[in-house]
């Protein structure tokens, strides 16, 4: 991905967070602290507004930048998580010979951040799908929304959700529904 687009993913996942940011909310109150649509909003403004402002030259220099004001600015968990995810992909995009591998290495840096695993209904149900699609060159939309819908009959293992035990099943994880966003806008950037 070049810097170009990697700035269009942006400006359409921010645009999604802001537009979806109550839906975010309600997905979180049932399992969560009913924060990941503000703390995601506030986080992509600011990422938003640090690349105007810093004029990122490369694309690994906006990954460090989006990794930055995601560990500094998202509160909760999303913060680390999605921060641990960035950086990852920021480590792997210099020497990857692909993309999915640069997706993969932001997926296993989740893991480590966060120990979970495939079926602890977590944004790491929805990374496992959209690795593995990328890697077959088969990612679509279609199957982002699929992954998405999957985490909802799961019982959390992992997070905030877990607490509330099987209270927790029949609702779509946040997270997993963010991370849909930022896979959605990362198939229109690139299609553009």
């Amino acid at each position: 991905m070049n810097l170009e687009t990697g700035i269009r993913w942006m400006e359409l996942f921010n645009e999604k967070v802001q537009n979806e940011k109550e839906y975010l909310t309600q997905l979180d109150t049932p399992i969560g602290d009913s924060d990941h649509g503000n703390n995601m909003s506030r986080g992509m403004t600011h990422v938003m507004k640090t690349i105007e402002e810093q004029k990122p030259e490369t694309f690994n220099d906006l990954l460090k930048l989006i990794t930055t004001n995601l560990l500094s600015k998202v509160g909760g968990a999303s913060g680390p998580l999605y921060g641990s995810a960035f950086m990852g992909m920021m480590k792997a995009e210099s020497t990857a010979e692909d993309w999915a591998t640069v997706l993969k290495a932001g997926l296993e840096n989740i893991q480590k951040r966060g120990k979970a695993e495939k079926g602890d209904k977590t944004m790491v149900d929805l990374w496992i799908a959209v690795v593995e699609a990328v890697e077959k060159d088969q990612l679509t939309h279609e199957l982002i929304d699929e992954a998405v819908e999957a985490t909802k009959p799961l019982k959390a293992k992992k997070g905030r959700a877990s607490y509330v035990g099987e209270r927790s099943v029949g609702h779509i994880d946040p997270g997993a529904y963010s991370s849909g966003l930022l896979f959605h806008a990362m198939l229109e950037a690139e299609a553009k």
